[in-house]
């Protein structure tokens, strides 16, 4: 499994070798084909995409129910890397991805559309973390569109009314 600080020396020498480095996000709990299209448009953005799996412990922590996350951090991580547009995939246990942002200096911090580059207000839900770093240092913030009526917990309750 990769680990941040493996994937941080690559992409030095991708970004050395004129790369441009996109990252995102997300817990990826259940893996769904508006996930893949998400991902799939994320990676047309640049050379090489990073994807951040929240851990575990960090999906508890962000209130998404308590039989959250249903696939552990291991096969979530397991399925994202194995993507054919993701070049890269580890996981993360802090709360947010600012530090992982903060070490790899993504060219492009990618989120899905429910996100607004534009929001400077920390505490709102439409405020992408490390879009204020990232513009800092001459990067790029933007969204994509998200496959409409495709979510994990719309998927979940979908389940759970079918048993």
């Amino acid at each position: 499994m990769l680990q941040l600080k493996d994937i941080s020396a690559e992409i030095q020498q991708l970004k050395a070798a004129g790369k441009s480095i996109v990252f995102t996000n997300g817990c990826f709990d259940i893996l769904h084909a508006g996930h893949v299209d998400y991902l799939q448009s994320a990676s047309l953005l640049g050379d090489y995409l990073i994807v951040a799996v929240n851990s575990d412990d960090s999906v508890k922590r962000l209130d998404k129910g308590v039989l959250r996350p249903v696939n552990n951090e291991a096969n979530r991580v397991k399925l994202i890397g194995a993507l054919k547009c993701v070049h890269a995939a580890f996981i993360f246990d802090e709360d947010t991805p600012l530090a992982c942002i903060s070490e790899l200096t993504p060219n492009l911090l990618v989120k899905g559309a429910d996100y607004d580059p534009k929001e400077t207000n920390a505490t709102s839900k439409k405020y992408i973390v490390g879009s204020k770093e990232v513009l800092a240092y001459g990067g790029e913030v933007s969204v994509v569109e998200l496959t409409e009526g495709f979510s994990t917990t719309n998927l979940i309750q979908r389940i759970k009314k079918a048993y």
